[in-house]
């Protein structure tokens, strides 16, 4: 006896075909999602590559700070975006993490020379807001700078507990350099911004430590700069029989001598944070001089180009402090108190 659930065997073949037809587009779906993983994996491989042998270096070599500003913080949202499909480019996190850095801290400096302006002015309510607005940037600038400090223990260790990494080229070991700044900036910016981001207290010592993984003639004196620089500001940090003041001018002499003048800016900085500002001028002075006398080393354009920057940001603030507006274009490295330059005196009855 036929049951009655059987199905007319034309009524099946649809349905087995409807089957078909759901399976092999999942496969196809599933096909697609393959194939498009394979393609962003490999182009996140060749733009982490590309930006590694070509972006960094290209842009070391110009010394359009601008241009270099808004590129890192246009373009490392796309770049770090990879790492969702590929690993993660810790190595370029830090570069752009510390440009980017730098570009709100510069927003931080330019609200904080308005304070200074309208304070003069006796207008305490734009002074305020000036000073708000300082601070939110220099929280900005914490976070990016404690962001590249984080990719930087990614890819090469903690420094606090791991031994030295072994460098496969010059660009690994700018690179730690530039992480182990981003430390040490991160704290800086944390304490300018009165904001709790979350950078250890005792990031600027750990770095300090692990500048000894860097060779310090080769890296014009910086890495000993930043050891300095450290000591002079945290209480205690000095080794005995070590002087930071005699560490900082023995790494501006190697700085100036290959034309990359990063060291001036440590040593401005510990020299205003001991509030020892004859030694602040002196520095700007010899940083203004330096420039004038040898180009920027080929290839590192961009960091010389840095430090003038910084010398420049900070020879602003005491200008603008002491006159109501920032160092005279061509002036850096004078002062508003200068002596008037002695003119040669003309004999004028020689002339007749």
């Amino acid at each position: 006896m036929k049951k009655t659930t059987d199905i007319p065997r034309a009524r099946r073949w649809p349905r087995f075909r409807i089957w078909l037809v759901a399976l092999a587009g999942g496969f196809s779906l599933s096909g697609c999602g393959v194939v498009n993983h394979m393609i962003y994996k490999t182009t996140g491989d060749v733009m982490q590559g590309f930006s590694k042998e070509h972006t960094v270096p290209y842009l070391l070599q110009t010394g359009d700070l601008a241009m270099a500003c808004a590129m890192s913080e246009s373009v490392q949202p796309l770049l770090m975006s990879f790492g969702r499909v590929t690993t993660d480019p810790d190595q370029l996190a830090v570069m752009m993490s510390l440009q980017a850095g730098g570009c709100a801290e510069d927003r931080g400096r330019e609200a904080e020379l308005q304070s200074i302006a309208a304070l003069r002015a006796r207008n305490p309510e734009e002074a305020e807001d000036a000073i708000i607005r300082q601070k939110r940037y220099y929280a900005l600038a914490a976070e990016r700078y404690f962001k590249g400090w984080r990719h930087f223990k990614a890819y090469y260790g903690d420094p606090e507990t791991e031994e030295c990494p072994d460098f496969d080229e010059d660009l690994d070991e700018f690179i730690y350099l530039a992480g182990l700044l981003s430390g040490l900036q991160a704290l800086n910016a944390e304490i300018q911004s009165t904001a709790p981001i979350g950078v250890p207290k005792n990031v600027g010592s750990v770095a300090a430590r692990a500048t000894s993984c860097l060779d310090n003639e080769k890296w014009w004196g910086a890495p000993m700069g930043l050891r300095a620089t450290v000591w002079a500001m945290i209480p205690g940090a000095q080794p005995e029989g070590e002087d930071a003041f005699e560490r900082l001018d023995a790494s501006d002499a190697l700085g100036e001598a290959a034309g990359v003048r990063i060291s001036h800016v440590f040593h401005v900085i510990a020299a205003w944070n001991k509030g020892d500002m004859e030694r602040v001028r002196a520095v700007i002075r010899r940083h203004a001089e330096a420039i004038e006398k040898r180009p920027p080393a080929d290839g590192w354009v961009l960091v010389d180009q840095l430090a003038t920057h910084n010398i420049l940001a900070i020879s602003d603030k005491l200008w603008m402090e002491n006159t109501g507006h920032r160092t005279p274009m061509g002036g850096l490295g004078t002062f508003w108190d200068d002596e008037a330059p002695t003119g040669e005196v003309i004999d004028l009855d020689s002339l007749l």
